[in-house]
Formats: structure tokens, sequence, C-alpha cells
């Protein structure tokens, strides 16, 4: 695929500064794209490496002073990443196999199932008694769909997806490869020393415009519904337990744990590795960094970090104190010294 900067202003918006007379045939980062490649400035760390770009365009934000070399174009846009973004779509959809509609021959589908003419069921796929497949919904290959499942419409099920039975999918759903959707949440009872399963008869619910990363799992209530909400992002490799309820517009980025029956109310933020104790709630706008480890509620608006989780700059102060401790200990055994007063620690 080729652009030219006209071509990229057109799709993008913004203010073109500089000329470049050539085609892009490329993407790469302002310190190894080269010629006929584009570039962007989407963190303000990297700005320093923007005058020794040799990209021939690249996307700045609309605050960005500075004029670009000869033979150079720059685009001024409100948010270049998202101007990126753009341009990657047109490259993905060109890149990807887009599906047509049909049922492969290797697909095993129910006779009770009702798959939509508009959908497509690929290779070793198999849909179970009574579910429903919805119109323009992709399944890839090898996955597996169980009975009772209702997929609604334009999602897609990347292979080796497994969907246990009863659970429920919206529209727009984006789920990777190897997601677990539904499986047994993990329930026991401790009986004279045996650990006896609780069965888990509940179902997962996700809403639309949801995107679920690789290998990651969200297990099925103990009873009633485990739910992901609208619009929310989860990354590859997070664990969601049984009845843990996310709200709409959340993140969970990738290792992140969610114990039982805990709440994530609406744009809730987890960075990576971050744990959850159960039955707890994590208030709106919440932001936790990452590998913090949370076992009481949060209230809304709050950045914390840290195990246990602090309020984000109560951890910075704590941080801080720890380097110091070598030091201060030294200087209270040498207070010891001099006073003998002594206890052992």
């Amino acid at each position: 695929m080729e652009y030219t900067v006209e071509q990229i202003a057109t799709k993008v918006g913004g203010v073109v500064k500089g000329e470049y007379r050539g085609v892009v045939r490329g993407i790469g980062a302002l310190d190894k794209a080269g010629e006929g490649n584009l570039s962007f400035l989407g963190n303000k760390k990297y700005r320093d490496q923007v005058t020794s770009s040799v990209a021939s365009v690249i996307l700045l934000p609309e605050d960005y002073e500075g004029d670009p070399r000869e033979g150079q174009a720059y685009l001024f846009v409100k948010n270049p990443s998202m101007a990126l973004a753009v341009i990657c779509k047109e490259v993905e959809a060109a890149m990807f196999q887009t599906m047509r509609p049909g049922i492969h021959a290797l697909a095993v589908i129910a006779a009770t199932a009702a798959v939509s003419n508009e959908a497509y069921v690929g290779p070793f796929c198999s849909v179970g008694e009574g579910s429903v497949i919805g119109k323009g919904t992709v399944l890839r290959s090898h996955v597996a769909v169980g009975n009772f499942v209702k997929i609604g419409h334009n999602t897609t099920l990347m292979p080796h997806v497994s969907v246990y039975d009863y659970s429920e999918i919206g529209n727009g759903v984006l789920i990777h490869s190897g997601a677990v959707i539904g499986s047994d949440g993990f329930g026991f009872e401790t009986v004279n020393g045996v650990h006896e399963k609780v069965p888990q008869i509940g179902r997962v619910c996700i809403e639309d415009n949801v995107e679920i990363g690789a290998n990651t799992t969200i297990d099925r209530a103990r009873f009633d519904t485990t739910r992901v909400g609208r619009g929310s992002k989860i990354d590859n490799l997070v664990q969601i337990a049984h009845n843990v309820q996310i709200g709409k517009g959340c993140i969970v980025a990738g290792q992140a744990g969610i114990s039982g029956s805990t709440t994530l109310e609406d744009y809730v933020v987890l960075a990576g590795q971050v744990g959850l104790a159960g039955h707890i709630n994590i208030g709106a706008q919440v932001v936790i960094g990452a590998q913090s480890g949370v076992n009481h509620d949060i209230p809304a608006k709050t950045l914390v970090r840290g195990t246990p989780a602090v309020p984000y700059m109560q951890a910075q102060r704590i941080d801080v104190i720890k380097l110091k401790l070598p030091e201060l200990y030294k200087r209270l055994q040498a207070v010891e010294q001099k006073t003998g007063l002594t206890r052992p620690l």
C-alpha cells in the first residue's frame, strides 16, 4: 500500500508543514524509520527523537514546535497515535483475509443450532445444541462453542477459543486465541480434610464491543452471572474469577488476576500483574499501578499502587524511605551504642 502526504492528511485531518513529494510505503518508530516511512510522536518521552528522525512524514501533536528538514513533512494532529491507528486500520484490513459467509465442510454444527447465513464457521469448529451465532460473526478455526450459547453480530473468535455452555457474547466482540469463556469457577469447601467441589451453575455474559486477549480465562458464576461490561478491554493472560462484575470501559492489562465476587465499576484501569482479592469494590475511574495487591475497597477516582495498595503519592514516599532503611539502621545502632539502650530487632 502507498500513501501520499495529501492522502494521509485527508484521512486523519491536521495541518501539513514542509513538503514530501514521494509516497509512504512503510511505518516505523522515530529512531528506526527510514525514507519513505511514516512515523509519529505518541509519547512525549520520545520528543527529542523527532529532529533526528529521517522518516519522510511524521505525525505530531498540535503543540509541537519545530520545522521539518528538506524533503520531509510534519503533519500536526490532535492525537498522533489515533491518527496512525486510522492508517494502520486500513493496512490491517488489507493484510488479513476477510472471511466470506458460510460453514466449512470440516465444521460440526448441531442440528438445533441457529447459525446466520451471514456468519462464517471455519474448519474444525463445533457449535453445540441450541446455540445461536449472529450475522457477520466469524469463528476462525478450532473454535469450540458449547450448548445454548448466544453470540451476537459481527463478533470474531480467533482459533482455539473455547466458549462453555450457556455463555452469552454480545455484538462487535473480539476474542483472541486460547481464551476460555465460562470455565468452572474455583470453588471448594474443606470437609473433614477433603476439598469438596462446589458446583458452579451460573454463566458468563460478555457485553458489546469487548476485546479479550489470548489465553485469558473468564470463569462462570457460582450462580447468576460473571459479567464484562460494554467496551471493556482485557489483555492476554488475565484471570477473571466467578461472579466478578466488570463495568463498562474498563482496561485490564496482562497477567492481572481478579478474585471471585469482586466488582470493578466503570472505567477502572488495572495495570500489569495487579492482583485483586475477592469480595471487594473498586470504584469508578480508579487506576491501580502495576504489580499492586489490593485487599480492600478503593473509592472512585483514586490512583493507587503497591502491596497492600495505598494512594500513589504515599507509595512514592514509602519507596524513598525503603531506600534509606540501611542508612537509618546504622544510625539507630550508633545511637543505641552511645546510650546503652539496646534491644533486639
